[in-house]
């Protein structure tokens, strides 16, 4: 989401905790404290651990999850210096403005990126939609002073190609999270990164939201890509807790609701678009337009030359917008 070389943390005290365990605290730390969760029943946001300043909130996360952390566990920070994106892009935001949090989960359901994504959009707001699989996005219409225009896009895809690559969530995407093509350009409001390993029982869940970036602030080439919620800094702990309360409740619905929630915010359904993944026969690609999502979450693409009769479902890989 290449990227700053993370800068040393100072090693943190620990606490003992009611399981007997052991969590870090001290310089760049606060305590474990329980997170607002009113109205939902959830473990979600205990024990937390916050920086003041981290490398990455996934790495922390992942690291407490394979020493034994419960199922819950909250690491979140104000700034990072290292954090990460989808295809290991790297992933910075400016202090204090954007919600930076990783959760550690004990048990994952398949759709948990999409879970995330719709989770967001809940709390982001009715404009809020989701890029598959789930950059959470704003609609810029076509011609709108600061949309991205397609040939920036191709430019970055091509540098991502060749091994480049970063995520902001203060910036641009150079996977195309703000792309051009039919009803407007795509701005990137949130983004969010599912980890683990499953064969050991536990995933981290990784999410990125611009709570308070402003806009006006940013490098050219990063407005450009980004959007904001347009909150004071102090919103972004209120956003967090209405955040967990979302995760909650969309962890505890069935499948084809979540799915149907997701469907009712795809940024990408109908658009026209260039896609590449990585199979048995190495990397692949092709050209169609989007025809939303399966009951696997995956991404049903028409494809280009086929009379609307040759499909793809893609269940990873990139996804380009094109005019």
């Amino acid at each position: 989401m290449g990227g700053e070389a993370a800068l040393p943390v100072r090693a943190p005290r620990e606490l003992p905790t009611a399981g007997g365990g052991r969590w870090p605290t001290g310089a760049g730390a606060m305590p474990p404290r329980r997170a607002s969760t009113r109205g939902v029943s959830t473990a979600l946001g205990h024990p937390r651990v916050h920086y003041r300043r981290t490398d990455s909130t996934n790495d922390r996360a992942r690291a407490l999850a394979i020493a034994g952390a419960p199922h819950g566990t909250l690491v979140t920070a104000s700034e990072q210096t290292a954090g990460r994106g989808r295809q290991g892009r790297s992933w910075s935001a400016p202090p204090g403005s954007a919600l930076l949090a990783s959760l550690v989960l004990r048990s994952s359901p398949r759709l948990l990126p999409l879970i995330a994504a719709v989770a967001v959009c809940d709390v982001a707001g009715d404009e809020a939609m989701i890029k598959w699989p789930n950059d959470i996005v704003l609609v810029r219409p076509p011609g709108r002073p600061g949309a991205p225009d397609a040939d920036r896009d191709a430019d970055a895809a091509a540098g991502r190609n060749a091994g480049a690559g970063r995520d902001t969530a203060a910036g641009r995407d150079t996977d195309a999270a703000a792309g051009a093509g039919a009803g407007g350009g795509l701005a990137k409001l949130a983004g969010i990164l599912a980890e683990g390993r499953p064969q050991d029982g536990w995933a981290v869940l990784g999410i990125g939201v611009n709570v308070a970036v402003r806009l006006e602030e940013l490098p050219g080439e990063l407005r450009d890509g980004a959007a904001t919620l347009g909150e004071a800094p102090a919103q972004v702990e209120p956003t967090l807790a209405r955040l967990l309360t979302a995760l909650a409740r969309r962890l505890a619905e069935p499948a084809q609701t979540v799915l149907d929630a997701y469907r009712a915010r795809d940024a990408l359904r109908g658009r026209e678009l260039t896609w590449w993944a990585h199979g048995p026969e190495g990397r692949v690609g092709g050209r169609g337009r989007a025809e939303g999502i399966d009951g696997e979450g995956r991404l049903v693409v028409a494809l280009a030359g086929g009379g609307g009769r040759a499909h793809a479902a893609l269940d990873a890989g990139e996804v380009h917008l094109r005019v």
